[in-house]
């Protein structure tokens, strides 16, 4: 099950945040049935969630908050249903970042999705190989939906 919310006065088309996350758990494998919720938050609110779980200053644009630990599974043996966490995404610190890199919000925003539900199933970029790994995967799995989409 996936829930999307919008708390913020930005325009989000919930069930297209809704169709990536379903195309990415099911790219990754992750059986029907996994609980998801995708939250878009308004500045302040974002500042708050950065300071008390990551103890770092001012909003971020996404972050993810994962719960039973659901790691990708393959096709012969998808990963069972569960609870696989939380994503929030901030759309003003989306926006700031879709004009410096030459993009629309909502792709931003879509790029943000996909690479907060990748950390739920265990990616990090830490270290410059999980890094190359984390982005070439999350860039593969948002074209390869835009262009099924178009």
């Amino acid at each position: 099950m996936i829930e999307v919310n919008n708390e913020t006065e930005a325009t989000i088309d919930e069930s297209e945040f809704a169709a990536l996350a379903a195309y990415v758990l099911s790219q990754m494998h992750v059986a029907d049935g996994a609980e998801l919720a995708i939250m878009f938050v308004d500045e302040p609110a974002m500042t708050e969630l950065h300071i008390t779980w990551m103890d770092e200053p001012g909003p971020t644009d996404v972050l993810s908050f994962p719960m039973d630990e659901l790691r990708p599974g393959t096709a012969d043996s998808p990963t069972p249903a569960g609870l696989l966490g939380d994503i929030v995404v901030c759309p003003s610190v989306a926006a700031r970042q879709a004009t410096a890199a030459g993009h629309s919000a909502e792709e931003e925003m879509l790029l943000l999705t996909t690479h907060g539900i990748l950390h739920l199933l265990g990616y990090d970029h830490v270290e410059p190989e999980e890094e190359k790994e984390m982005f070439a995967l999350q860039r593969r799995l948002l074209l390869t939906f835009l262009a099924e989409r178009a």
